[in-house]
């Protein structure tokens, strides 16, 4: 992978360790809680994706330096949650970044095992969002992207934009790149807009 999405992804993974570490200390979980649930945010959507595609083992289980990466982030976390508490705005924006490179890779991925539409946009969105869910099923929670933001469909568009440049005859990096461009910056004009998917309230 290119050094700028491989620098982009440890970003995500840093990124999603934390906000899976914070849910686990804000659970009331212990170490082993917050290092879990850390591993299963940050690298949940690609062990899905690659199992998907019939790819095992899958990378984020044997790629060392993903793990660890989750790991050490949790750990950090862990140590000093006080000051994450404090860095909600940043940490949103490292979190956009982190779904864009997931898309865009996840997308990429899946087209390189197959020219399906289908595929490659569901590969795309679960690799930059199956990690949240798991995050919350594991919390005991309804997923976060099935209540509310535009979370998922920015990364749905974007493996979309992908899958679209490649069959036009763009080459891998350059449709990777205008995905991520993409995806991100449906994620930052939502978080500045507020924006949701339609939905029916219930009293």
């Amino acid at each position: 992978m290119n050094l700028i999405f491989e620098f982009v992804n440890y970003i995500g993974i840093i990124a999603f360790a934390i906000s899976g570490s914070m849910k686990a200390i804000k659970k009331g979980m212990d170490l082993l809680g917050v290092i879990l649930l850390g591993i299963s945010t940050s690298l949940g959507g690609g062990i899905i994706a690659d199992i998907l595609l019939g790819k095992t083992p899958p990378t984020n289980l044997t790629y060392y330096p993903y793990v660890l990466t989750s790991i050490i982030s949790s750990l950090i976390t862990f140590t000093f949650y006080k000051i994450f508490t404090n860095a909600r705005k940043p940490l949103l924006y490292a979190d956009a970044i982190g779904l864009s490179a997931f898309a865009s890779s996840g997308a990429s991925l899946a087209f390189s095992f197959s020219h399906d539409f289908l595929l490659v946009a569901t590969i795309g969105t679960i690799t930059a969002v199956g990690g949240g869910v798991i995050r919350d099923v594991l919390s005991a929670e309804v997923p976060l992207i099935l209540i509310r933001e535009f979370y998922a469909t920015a990364a749905f568009i974007g493996a979309t934009v992908y899958y679209t440049l490649r069959i036009m005859g763009y080459p891998d990096i350059i449709s990777t790149a205008i995905s991520f461009l993409v995806t991100l910056t449906l994620r930052i004009l939502a978080m500045k807009y507020n924006w949701e998917l339609p939905k029916i309230e219930v009293k």
